[in-house]
Parts: structure tokens; sequence; C-alpha cells
């Protein structure tokens, strides 16, 4: 399968070329500039706002320490009216950098590697910020405190808006099985941090313990983390499903992204795609059983935060010998 941003520009790499030197992506070199900004301060107190353009903090190699990239969003929001002078680097928007990548210092941002998150921007503020910030790449309003997507077919789904720019980012995801890349739009598929440990993977390379390449159905599979994370430990055999159809098209970026092949189908009713060793279904996981005639050694369920998981369980229950709720 082709895979192409809907944006029209290469967003979209394979992911053992995004690890390539990943620990120097964000890296400063010697004559990077470090400016230090309270966040908690008003900006306007702390810099002269009318210094700030995108040569403010610049080095020849082209980064930008974040909160100087921040400060620089900020001036552009105070301008246009959408915070006031009293406005802080803490209170401007939710900074969400791409690749993911965890780093034990500050990152200095090259261009086109940030996707910003407000829920007060409007489309004019963020066309100005895409035009003059040349580190960001996408502008969303939206609220973090808020998951994105659905939560099965009687409920009604939930999405940012995007206002400027393409927000399409990948995550960097440690496994023991060896590092993901997971793409997502991120106006459509919920945010995730990166972290040391992920505790879903963690829950899951101990179910993985108790068997030899199983089968598995991740029920409700998201962007596919951890379907393919089945795929990378060896599992004989990976069934993806969700009922979101964003979700469906990043597993599909996803897999091909990390080096699983996608063919689609347009035979077997419910089957969106196959590939070695996996299948991907789209649809209600109560309505799944009714098109698999086989049972899985795992049943992965992984939905929102506070989630009654009841009815995903018993669905699953019907599916696999062991329903693993992450």
């Amino acid at each position: 399968m082709e895979i192409k941003c809907r944006c029209g520009d290469k967003c979209i790499k394979p992911v053992s070329e995004v690890l390539k030197d990943i620990e120097l992506f964000y890296k400063p070199c010697r004559d990077c500039k470090t400016e230090k900004i309270r966040k908690f301060s008003p900006l306007a107190e702390q810099i002269n706002l009318d210094e700030i353009d995108n040569r403010f903090g610049n080095c020849k190699c082209g980064k930008r320490q974040l909160d100087i990239v921040m400060a620089h969003v900020l001036k552009v929001m105070i301008d246009e009216g959408i915070k006031d002078k009293k406005a802080n680097l803490r209170n401007a928007c939710v900074p969400l950098i791409t690749p993911g990548y965890l780093t034990d210092y500050v990152p200095f941002l090259p261009e086109n590697s940030l996707v910003i998150l407000s829920s007060e921007m409007n489309k004019e503020c963020a066309e100005r910020v895409i035009k003059e910030v040349p580190e960001v790449k996408g502008v969303l309003k939206g609220d973090a405190r808020k998951t994105v997507g659905i939560k099965d077919s009687d409920s009604s789904p939930h999405i940012y808006e995007l206002l400027a720019g393409c927000d399409l980012r990948c995550d960097i995801i440690q496994t023991p099985y060896g590092a993901l890349g997971i793409y997502k739009y991120q106006h459509e598929i919920h945010i995730e941090f990166p972290q040391v440990h992920s505790p879903k993977i963690e829950i899951l390379e101990k179910a993985l313990k108790d068997y030899n390449n199983p089968s598995v159905l991740d029920c409700t599979c998201g962007p596919g983390s951890l379907g393919i994370t089945c795929l990378k430990a060896g599992a004989q055999k990976v069934v993806f499903n969700d009922i979101w159809n964003p979700a469906i098209e990043t597993t599909l970026i996803n897999l091909e992204a990390n080096g699983f092949p996608v063919k689609l189908s347009g035979s077997k009713q419910g089957l969106i795609a196959s590939g070695d060793k996996f299948e991907v279904y789209s649809m209600d996981i109560r309505e799944l059983a009714n098109f698999l005639d086989e049972k899985f050694d795992i049943c992965i369920v992984d939905t929102f935060p506070g989630v009654d998981t009841t009815e995903f369980i018993e669905a699953a229950g019907k599916l696999g010998k062991k329903v693993v709720v992450i």
C-alpha cells in the first residue's frame, strides 16, 4: 500500500529512517542559544516582544530552543489579541513535538517539528503562526483534557479542529522488541506523551510472556501501537480492530511505516486490509464475533480513561481465551 500524508508533503517516513540518529534530533549544537524564560512569569515583562521574530534565538544549525519557539508563538497570540500581555509560557498552548521522543533536556527544534494545541486559537492567528514560526507545522484548536475519538457505535465522536498546517505527528514508543514509530493525525487520535517505560507496553509484555507465538486480537486498536508491538514480539497472527475510521487509517500507515506491508481488501465483509500475519477490521467490538470464527490466545482491550469496560470485556471473552485490559 502506498502511503502519503494528507497535506501532500513527505511527512511519513519509514520508522527505520526516523530512528536513525534520533538521539541527536533535538540536541543543540555548541553554538545554539539558550534563553532563560520563566514559564510562570509574564513574557512581556522578561523580553521586549518587538524583538521576537524568526531570527530571535536562532542558530546557524537551524534549531531553536523549545521555550524560544513557544515565546514566538505566544508573541503572535498576544499581537492577535488571543492572549493579553500578562500571558506566560505555561498558559500559552500545548506543544507537541514530532517525532515525540523523550529527552532529559529542553529540546532544540528544527523546522516543522512542532504541532500546537490551544482552546483559544482562531484561524487568522493559526495561519500567522504557521507563516511566521518555522518550527510549527500544524495548529489545532481544542481542549487537551478531552480525549479525541469515539467510544462505540452508540457514542458521538470528539475531535480537535485543524486550523492551519498539517498535524501529522510521529510518536516514538520504546518496547522490549524494538522501538516503534506511531503516526497520528493529532486532531483525530488521542494524545500520548513519550515515556521511558510505557505502562501499556509493560502490561502487554507480561501477557505475551505466557505464550509462544500467540494469536492476538487488538479489539480497540487505535493507531495500532499494541498490535504492532505483538507483531514485533513474534505473534503468529494479529487482528486489529477499531470502530473509529481515522484510527484504522493510521493503523494502516503505522503497519507500513514499521515494516509490515499492507494489502487493501475489498472482498471479505468487514475486512479492511491484511498482510503477513495480520488482518485489519473496522467495526464495533460487540459485532466482531459475527465475522471471526477463531479463538485468539489474547484479546487486548484498551479503552479511553474512565470508560466502563464491562461490555468490551464481555465481547472480547467470546473471541479470546484471555482478555487483557490495558
